[in-house]
């Protein structure tokens, strides 16, 4: 029997139910079914209990993507733990500010961070135990740590002596920080629920569904696909990390039929010497997000790959809003379809969209404000911080601190964050629609646009720009490009050319690093 529970432990115990012979995860050398997954994610669930850890208290992972990671979602979701994941990209300070922050009971951590624990281990008197999984085999345990896979048989398949419930909390995700420290963003099983539904539907996922996930599974933006998939019945193949030739190779070898890759992943996969040569023939959809596809390069994708690109928007608060589905991308359409590429299409049906003034006033047709939602999808709160809850939530709507407009057809249009937005002389200065021209360039792969401090202007224009291997193409040529794409004022005055650019794990490019470089320039 399946009572129909909005849980997400309750979807893998339907799975494992109605699917058990299916394969769900592939992860290297190692394949589970349904049924399998089941049982290691009840026996961590259950080991876990048997540690003292009870519903709503914490488990933290520090971990690159295996699938030991997804087995403690697993464990999490079906006995009603919260699960707070951490960023292993970040320094052991910030580290330790999250751990403090979700006070775990528990961590969970890959041999190559014993060090970085081992450092912390002493300042984080909440956690009771440290949990090893074993990367390399090659590393004796440490005392303070016990082995994952002993954790994991120790426990009963049966699982522990209760389950979530769809008002408890599912996740603890931290935000990336680009304004200040991480803030925990808390959804609620309903909510996650809500977000893979939503997913798999504008997704067009289906039980034959196979997703290569490849961004890291500390983030929404490494979750959401994973769980639609499942939502549907279908199978996931992890990647440790994105390397472009690897996920070829999968995509061939596994019949991969969905994937996610920003512009950059996209530019990465066309320039592996060959690629023409491997059949992604089974390839039905890839989603891109973060920032529009540079039109050469989505025209470029399509030739190789076909018509099965989509945009999707949406953040570690509020889920998905926004989606121009495949029908839509339409790269050699007319004017008006070439400049829908640099949207984000319609809000989702079932998600309430709002664009407003400073004063929270809905703006007219064409007016840029700030983009708000309201969904089931929406976190709860803020962890441990009330006041930024009631500052992002208001009247119901999450405030996104995105700056966007819509047309006369509802389509989405994002220009910049409210917080990276340039005043230049007075004049308000979009950086996306800088980027916009400067990618028009076609010796550009990608570009980057902050304000820098400007004696006279106030603030002014400066770009990060990483050309096409081979190019030569100068600042002042550039800058002269960017003259016949958009007006004077808002050109770049200085153009910095680098070889990569910063990221956070969304894949969004790190402006917050960029202004530190500026920093550290001009100091």
């Amino acid at each position: 029997m399946y009572d129909g529970t909005m849980t997400m432990g309750a979807l893998f115990e339907r799975n494992a139910r109605y699917y058990p012979h299916a394969e769900a995860l592939v992860f290297e050398n190692r394949r589970f079914t349904h049924s399998q997954f089941h049982v290691r994610a009840c026996r961590l669930a259950s080991a876990v209990h048997n540690l003292g850890v009870r519903r709503q208290e914490r488990v933290s992972i520090l971990a690159t993507n295996c699938s030991e990671f997804v087995e403690t979602y697993g464990a999490c979701y079906t006995a009603g733990y919260i699960i707070a994941p951490v960023n292993f990209r970040l320094a052991v300070p910030e580290v330790q500010y999250i751990l403090k922050d979700a006070a775990p009971k528990v961590l969970i951590f890959e041999t190559q961070f014993t060090e970085a624990v081992e450092a912390l281990r002493r300042q984080l008197p909440d956690i009771e135990h440290f949990i090893r999984i074993d990367t390399d085999g090659k590393q004796p345990l440490p005392s303070w740590a016990l082995d994952y896979e002993w954790v994991l048989q120790s426990g009963a398949p049966e699982g522990p002596p209760f389950r979530s419930t769809p008002d408890d909390y599912a996740h603890l995700l931290y935000t990336s920080g680009t304004t200040g420290r991480p803030k925990g963003a808390v959804h609620k099983h309903r909510g996650v629920c809500a977000t893979a539904l939503f997913i798999a539907l504008n997704t067009d996922f289906n039980g034959a569904t196979i997703v290569l996930q490849t961004t890291p599974l500390f983030h929404i933006g490494g979750i959401g696909y994973p769980w639609s998939t499942w939502w549907m019945g279908g199978k996931i193949v992890l990647h440790r990390a994105f390397d472009p030739l690897a996920a070829l190779q999968t995509i061939e070898k596994e019949r991969v039929t969905y994937t996610f890759m920003v512009a950059a992943m996209i530019q990465a996969v066309l320039s592996v010497p060959g690629v023409e040569k491997f059949d992604v023939s089974s390839m039905k959809r890839i989603v891109s997000a973060a920032a529009p596809i540079p039109v050469p390069l989505l025209k470029k994708a399509i030739a190789l790959l076909g018509p099965i690109f989509s945009i999707q928007y949406g953040g570690t608060e509020f889920g998905n809003g926004c989606n121009l589905p495949i029908h839509m991308v339409r790269p050699d359409g007319t004017d008006e379809e070439v400049k829908r590429l640099a949207s984000v299409g319609h809000v989702m049906a079932g998600v309430g969209i709002r664009i407003v003034d400073d004063h929270d006033n809905d703006v007219g047709t064409g007016v840029t404000g700030e983009v708000l939602f309201k969904s089931d999808l929406v976190m709860a709160g803020y962890w441990n911080n009330h006041p930024a809850t009631i500052e992002a939530i208001r009247d119901g709507w999450y405030h996104t601190g995105d700056l966007g407009y819509m047309d006369a057809e509802g389509i989405v249009f994002l220009v910049d964050r409210k917080k990276d937005m340039i005043i230049s002389g007075g004049e308000n200065i979009y950086s996306r629609e800088v980027e916009e021209a400067i990618h028009k360039h076609p010796d550009i792969v990608e570009s980057a646009v902050i304000g820098v401090p400007d004696e006279k202007w106030g603030e002014a224009v400066k770009a990060y720009v990483v050309r096409k291997p081979g190019t030569t193409v100068t600042e002042e040529a550039l800058i002269e490009h960017c003259k016949t794409q958009i007006a004077r004022y808002k050109c770049p005055r200085d153009i910095e050319f680098i070889t990569e650019m910063p990221r956070i794990a969304s894949g969004k490019i790190n402006k917050v690093a960029l202004r530190e470089m500026q920093k550290a320039k001009s100091a």
